[in-house]
């Protein structure tokens, strides 16, 4: 598998680490089994950056949402950006008539497909896997495979926009905008442009770049980044806020108006 599928891998044995907590905020019974080969092997490698709690409080903000949003607009479209090895396809219950659009790399889709089958899961919603490059014309692929514009839709984007350049991330994001109707939301998080400048985030920087995986952006204006490519911010947290980990998260959480602090956002936006 290919080096951003390794990426996959690890925040799978993130996951598995989490669900075998007797007080984990995570439950994801597949991801010891989706975490190999090299999965915990990779998560040894980054440990001591706080990798298995940014895992579990990203995962467990990001499924509340998405069932608070399903519940709360009736939409039955969700799009689900380089999810990876994550299977809440599989591990959440969902409305009926709601279609899962899984966009994500060929290969990485038929390797995750083969291993839920060896292991007999069963899906809990109808999913439609797309196997594109995000970097691609992914958005035509999308709409050959049944995905339609003219509806709204949830779309989910975990662990993917640090890895984009600045201007690869606006692409994508006003891509997606122009994809929308109103009403769709948009679920995602993002890291801090102070995280990649800080001095205590270098080492496991570095250990990113020399694996080839570079995180490339972040920003401490999030909403403002956001309304600038289309979306509106209706929820934004830090993880050890209330709503995103408050327990859970085993460092201090910074005052909003520091400056200079590492931070990791979760976002849930609208349409402008």
């Amino acid at each position: 598998m290919d080096q951003i599928s390794y990426t996959a891998q690890w925040t799978a044995a993130a996951r598995a680490q989490e669900t075998e907590r007797p007080d984990g905020i995570v439950r994801d019974e597949y991801a010891r089994q989706l975490a190999e080969p090299r999965g915990f092997e990779l998560l040894e490698h980054y440990r001591g950056a706080g990798v298995v709690d940014f895992v579990a409080v990203r995962t467990r903000y990001i499924d509340d949402a998405l069932v608070r949003l399903l519940a709360e607009t009736g939409i039955q479209q969700v799009v689900m950006l380089a999810n990876g090895m994550d299977v809440r396809t599989h591990r959440l219950r969902w409305p009926p008539g709601v279609t899962v659009y899984e966009v994500d790399h060929d290969a990485l889709l038929d390797e995750k497909q083969r291993r839920l089958a060896e292991l007999d899961a069963e899906p809990q919603v109808n999913i439609v896997s797309i196997g594109a490059d995000l970097a691609g014309d992914w958005l035509t692929v999308l709409t050959s495979a049944g995905f339609v514009p003219d509806e709204r839709t949830l779309w989910i984007a975990e662990g993917l926009i640090f890895f984009l350049t600045e201007a690869q991330a606006g692409r994508l994001l006003r891509g997606v905008a122009g994809a929308s109707q109103p009403g769709s939301r948009l679920v995602l998080d993002l890291a801090s442009a102070a995280l990649l400048r800080h001095p205590m985030t270098q080492s496991f920087l570095q250990r990113l770049r020399d694996d080839g995986t570079p995180w490339q952006f972040g920003t401490d204006h999030p909403a403002e980044f956001l309304a600038a490519h289309g979306w509106t911010v209706r929820d934004l947290r830090q993880p050890g806020e209330p709503g995103a980990g408050e327990g859970r998260w085993p460092y201090p959480v910074a005052p909003r108006e520091a400056r200079g602090v590492p931070r990791s956002w979760l976002v849930s936006a609208d349409l402008s």
